[in-house]
């Protein structure tokens, strides 16, 4: 390394958000960005570790100790170039990846201040564009076709990788646009779309066709079927099903059907869609405006929908999650290698909301068909005497939490695949249940791989 003693000196610098009176107002990325000079010095404080762990625990294999040396040098080309061998889309794990890297961190682990991996690989991926150092590429074609179904991050690395391997891709979507739940999902102010165009337009100049609102029953791949809406996908020699997992965990419990009761996608993909030009007549919108918001669910997604709410102009936003609340800063539950489960507040929470653990829900409440509340009750937890999962106890009264709306955020359901013919490849989500997009880039990578193995052994 250059500086072998920057770890000593050099604190961690992160960039941080803009001011809360300013980003509530719009939807444009909260996070901001370090001068030249701060991002490098960021970059020296890597030890380039003996056994580098951060490359161990990030699924796309980042070498992280490599393109930080770059970095620090200010050799930005070769940085970019060393991260491109690994991941297909920096620009977005640098804005939205939990960052696996520094939980695994040797300085984490001994100083808690990992190295700053997500924003020096985003600073990476935008001076990249900026300075040209993104080129277009024409691989040579092997005369074998494929169709990708999805257009999220599992689906658009697969794309990626077998357009680079010389296979003509041709990739389907239901949506009117590319990038699945980095588009329909994840808000603005965590990642704006344009950031998701500019790649999708790299894409379609080295080869990859795009055809959107084409939605397909990938299910009859099983059986071969290429009848009414699967006719598109005749003539193809692999396929990719990268379908992600569409089935949101409901809650079923009495007042579901009150109007109110909103699975969070619907506000979220609906705010995106607005902010794309998209219009919907008033019964149609979900809005938060002036309202008390409830959101269920202590993760991403529900934090997600908290942001959202405050741009809309809730009047008040409130958090339940029926698990308890981690520690701040070590679990000894969660011991290295595991994830740590610890508190996480994010920018969203920081905007204002009250938040809860132990909470269960038990009743929506309504007056004329509206929702005005929901029964809830506080609950604990203890180990199960026949193993497996702890049960669930009460800890207190039941009483009301006022709310105008609510929004479910309690993950998704992992789908059922059949059993596809051998020419067939299922990636991201769709096989392995909701994660993280790292996870699902990860995935169509290795797919990409099994495909081209699979016709250079056939």
């Amino acid at each position: 390394m250059g500086n072998p003693k920057a770890f000593l000196t050099v604190p961690r610098k992160e960039a941080g958000y803009r001011p809360v009176h300013d980003r509530i107002h719009d939807f444009g990325e909260v996070e901001q960005t370090l001068n030249t000079k701060d991002r490098q010095e960021q970059a020296s404080r890597c030890m380039d570790c003996g056994v580098p762990f951060c490359h161990w625990a990030c699924p796309l294999g980042n070498k992280d100790p490599e393109w930080n040396d770059a970095l620090y040098r200010g050799e930005w080309e070769t940085a970019y170039k060393i991260l491109k061998k690994t991941n297909d889309f920096p620009e977005f794990t640098g804005r939205i990846c939990p960052a696996l890297c520094e939980k695994a961190c040797i300085l984490y682990h001994t100083t808690g201040e990992a190295v700053t991996n997500r924003e020096n690989e985003c600073a990476i991926a935008e001076r990249a564009f900026l300075e040209g150092y993104v080129t277009i590429e024409n691989p040579k074609r092997n005369g074998k076709k494929v169709a990708v179904i999805g257009a999220g991050p599992a689906g658009l690395a697969a794309a990626n990788q077998l357009n680079y391997k010389g296979f003509e891709v041709t990739v389907f979507d239901k949506n009117e646009a590319a990038g699945g739940l980095l588009r329909y999902g994840i808000p603005n102010f965590k990642l704006n779309k344009q950031i998701i165009d500019r790649r999708i337009k790299v894409m379609e100049q080295e080869g990859v066709k795009f055809v959107y609102n084409t939605p397909i029953s990938h299910e009859k791949l099983a059986a071969k079927d290429f009848s009414g809406e699967n006719a598109v996908l005749e003539g193809f020699d692999a396929y990719v099903v990268s379908t992600g997992t569409p089935q949101a965990r409901d809650l079923n419990i009495p007042g579901r059907e009150l109007k109110g009761v909103h699975l969070a996608l619907e506000l979220l993909s609906q705010q995106n869609r607005v902010l794309a030009g998209m219009e919907f007549s008033k019964a149609e919108r979900v809005t938060a405006k002036g309202k008390d918001v409830l959101v269920i669910g202590g993760g991403d997604t529900g934090s997600d929908c908290i942001g959202t709410s405050h741009r809309q102009g809730a009047k008040s936003v409130t958090q339940i999650e029926i698990m308890p609340k981690p520690p701040v800063g070590h679990n000894p539950n969660t011991p290295w290698p595991n994830w740590p489960v610890i508190l996480k507040t994010t920018s969203s929470h920081e905007e204002g909301c009250t938040r809860r653990w132990n909470i269960n829900s038990l009743e929506f409440l309504g007056k004329d068909g509206k929702l005005t509340g929901v029964k809830v009750q506080p609950i604990d937890w203890k180990p199960n005497p026949e193993g497996g999962r702890p049960l669930m106890v009460e800890a207190g009264p039941v009483e009301i939490i006022k709310a105008d709306i609510v929004f479910l955020a309690m993950g998704f359901i992992k789908p059922q695949q059949p059993a596809f013919p051998d020419n067939v490849f299922v990636a991201g989500d769709a096989a392995s249940g909701a994660s993280l997009v790292v996870r699902a880039i990860a995935s169509g990578r290795k797919t990409a791989e099994a495909i081209d193995a699979y016709f250079k052994n056939k």
